[in-house]
């Protein structure tokens, strides 16, 4: 991508204590993948289901996507999910382009969405070992790839037995060692999931203005102790009382405060709660 180019794709995580439906916030955000805006070689979404996922993806304008009301009138509820909307920059407009990306590892599903572009990521991904290896063309799936290639070693084990399963700790250093490596090859904006956490890193991109710099990403926290529909923006609603939930968006998506993260900046979250940043 060049670094001159006013459209981005669109993160947006969500990750709450209680499952909970996260309707409208799909709505709201699929409307930045209208064509007017520029964004429009399409969209996905995926919902952590165990160690599963369900992963909803086209090729297509996610503005005029029916599928978006076939997941809004079906009850869905989870307390992770990840979506992304494409603006395509390296990989034709097909559905092996599209993000969220999936792959196994440990016994589970981990999942990856990049907003920016890496140059000369073939270089880095040719000197990997090649245990993982992307279905797409993108350079965003390469880069997954490369991560999954740092976290491997600490998964080892773990579909066997729980106790192999990898300190957070540990998670964070292999994360924030690959964001500082990808942050020299281009705009680094990703979302990283293995089903327990979401790793956010924020680095750059392309302002209202035009200019490049940070911030890349937002995130928000609240507390609420029953289901609120905040419009314009993202629709919580959960069975219960006191939910916790935090959201990473490349804009926010809801009024309300939410905080720009810093250059290179990783947060950490689970169960709507933020661990470490």
């Amino acid at each position: 991508r060049s670094v001159n180019e006013p459209s981005m794709c669109e993160l947006f995580s969500l990750s709450s204590r209680l499952p909970t439906r996260a309707t409208f916030s799909l709505r709201h955000f699929a409307e930045h993948g209208a064509p007017a805006t520029g964004n429009i070689d399409g969209w996905g979404v995926a919902f952590h289901d165990g160690f599963d996922a369900r992963l909803y993806k086209e090729p297509e304008p996610a503005g005029d996507s029916p599928w978006l009301a076939f997941i809004e009138t079906r009850p869905l509820p989870t307390r992770l999910l990840i979506s992304h909307i494409r603006r395509a920059t390296r990989g034709p407009n097909t559905h092996a382009n599209t993000q969220p990306f999936a792959h196994a590892l440990g016994g589970r599903m981990h999942l990856f969405a990049h907003n920016g572009g890496f140059d000369a990521i073939d270089q880095h991904f040719t000197a990997a070992s090649g245990r993982f290896h992307p279905v797409g063309q993108t350079d965003s799936e390469m880069a997954f790839c490369l991560l999954l290639e740092r976290l491997a070693p600490l998964w080892a084990g773990a579909a066997a037995s729980p106790r192999a399963v990898p300190s957070v700790a540990a998670r964070r250093a292999a994360v924030t060692a690959f964001a500082a490596d990808m942050r020299p090859l281009g705009i680094a904006n990703f979302l990283y999931s293995d089903g327990d956490f979401v790793f956010g890193h924020g680095h750059r991109r392309t302002q209202a203005n035009g200019i490049v710099s940070s911030p890349g990403l937002w995130c928000r926290h609240r507390h609420r102790h029953r289901a609120v529909h905040h419009k314009p923006g993202v629709a919580i609603d959960h069975d219960g009382d006191d939910q916790e939930i935090t959201m990473l968006a490349s804009v926010p998506v809801t009024g309300g405060k939410w905080r720009p993260l810093d250059d290179g900046e990783i947060v950490v979250i689970a169960a709507g709660e933020l661990v470490t940043s």
